[in-house]
């Protein structure tokens, strides 16, 4: 979450061309695009950085304010403004001020421009120079979490800009989702706010199950003669295992509910949703001959 240096991203210098850029993203795109490195987070990281990094400087107007602003590249327009509000303030109180018969001062105060920076920017004011103040940069970053991570609400502690924060996370956080801390963002300029923290979430996979919202699902597999007969089974849920009462002539791909035993609901206490289990019936394949015998036996009475 450091200040990230777009010319060092594409391996270039300050002097590189157009066509330089666009060459070097080409190349680093393709060794680090995600088809290429599944699974792997660097490249996952570096690929996103070089498409940030070619937005900025393919664009002639914004690589001129990252150039000249670094990490306040995206605040160059209210500066800019900032700059040009304060010329105009100083040319009317320049016009303004003139003598009268005695020398007296007729014209506007620097008071009153002081009075308008201050209600637009919250800069402070001082003699013949005002600094206007501006909100810091917000900075992005990506958290990734197992689904078991997501399931309870718990404690992170994150290091950005060289500074720890302690976060908590909540239960049922959704994948992709995304979540504001309020002031660590960059610093702000000329005594102006902080920005803000956007971590987004990037939940992985679990081997047993699948999340939608807030159920979850899985297949369980049971034998032939319990699917013929009936029967109880232990099945394994999110935060524990349960006994099933297989009833006789379950089909392979049936599916049965367990309410209140998927996933929690985001910020709703002990709100939980459903576990849909889905019975996969599994057909012996190594039969010993009494197996056999008997199962010519069933062929026969056309079961």
């Amino acid at each position: 979450m450091e200040f990230i240096d777009y010319y060092k991203v594409l391996e270039l210098d300050k002097s590189a061309t157009t066509a330089e850029i666009k060459k070097a993203y080409r190349k680093l795109a393709r060794k680090y695009h995600p088809d290429l490195n599944p699974n792997n987070k660097e490249a996952e990281l570096k690929f996103k950085q070089l498409n940030e990094a070619n937005e900025v400087l393919s664009d002639p107007d914004k690589r001129k304010k990252y150039d000249e602003y670094g990490k306040d590249w995206s605040n160059a327009e209210a500066y800019e403004r900032a700059k040009a509000q304060q010329q105009q303030s100083r040319s009317q109180s320049s016009s303004r001020s003139y003598t009268h018969g005695g020398g007296g001062n007729f014209g506007g105060s620097e008071e009153d421009f002081s009075d308008f920076f201050e209600s637009m920017f919250g800069g402070g004011f001082s003699g013949q120079r005002r600094q206007a103040g501006f909100r810091g940069q917000d900075y992005n970053a990506e958290l990734h979490l197992d689904l078991k991570d997501a399931y309870t609400s718990h404690k992170r502690t994150l290091s950005v800009n060289n500074k720890s924060i302690r976060i908590t996370i909540p239960a049922g956080i959704e994948n992709g989702q995304t979540i504001k801390i309020k002031g660590h963002g960059a610093e702000g300029v000329n005594g102006g706010p902080n920005g803000d923290l956007y971590i987004t979430f990037s939940i992985n996979n679990d081997p047993l199950f699948k999340r939608e919202g807030a159920n979850l699902y899985k297949t369980e597999n049971i034998k032939l003669t319990t699917a013929a007969l009936g029967g109880e089974i232990t099945a394994s849920t999110f935060d524990g295992k349960v006994k099933l009462k297989v009833s006789p002539g379950t089909q392979n791909g049936q599916q049965v509910k367990l309410k209140g035993k998927g996933f929690p609901f985001y910020k709703k206490d002990n709100v939980f949703g459903d576990l849909y289990i889905t019975y996969q019936v599994e057909l012996p394949t190594k039969l010993s001959a009494e197996q056999k015998k008997l199962f010519e036996e069933l062929k026969n009475t056309n079961l």
